[in-house]
């Protein structure tokens, strides 16, 4: 076995999600979710196969959100890992309803954060392990941090 880092290329405003499924459907069923949930989100998604044709899977409604996930994708080649890059819109937005989606299995990350993906290669294929997500924890805030934080989930409106 050979462990492997696979970084995330992407802008460093844009999300992402990072998951785990098992079937060909996947693609279609996670693009369901997402408009059926977010409408306006522009996203695109790939699916790496993990049998037969063994090909990245993709969909989308955002050419270059698609182009994203499917180079990625591609980068990771990790049986059934799929990835969701996504714009106008957050993970918090949808990661209910792609949890919901009954052939997804796990959910790595979902975040805009800098992200290595730690890979596991053996003859038979790729796996993940586990992702690396930002940047290692600084401290402990404080009473001027909890304020900032608390101003800020309000700002965007995610508090009121």
């Amino acid at each position: 076995m050979e462990l492997k880092i696979v970084k995330i290329e992407k802008p460093d405003n844009i999300n992402f999600i990072l998951g785990q499924s098992h079937f060909i459907k996947t693609v279609e069923d996670l693009y369901e979710a997402i408009v059926t949930t977010q409408p306006h989100m522009k996203f695109g998604i790939a699916f790496c196969e993990s049998s037969g044709p063994a090909l990245v899977r993709w969909a989308g409604n955002d050419e270059a959100m698609i182009e994203l996930a499917k180079k990625n994708a591609l980068n990771l080649s990790a049986g059934h890992s799929f990835v969701i890059f996504m714009d106008n819109g957050y993970p918090i937005n949808i990661l209910n309803a792609i949890k919901m989606v009954p052939e997804v299995c796990r959910i790595f990350c979902a975040t805009a954060n800098p992200v290595e993906v730690i890979i596991a290669e053996t003859e038979q294929g790729r796996g993940i392990l586990g992702v690396i997500d930002g940047v290692k924890t600084k401290g402990i805030e404080g009473e001027e941090d909890i304020q900032k934080r608390k101003e800020f989930l309000r700002k965007i409106g995610y508090k009121f």
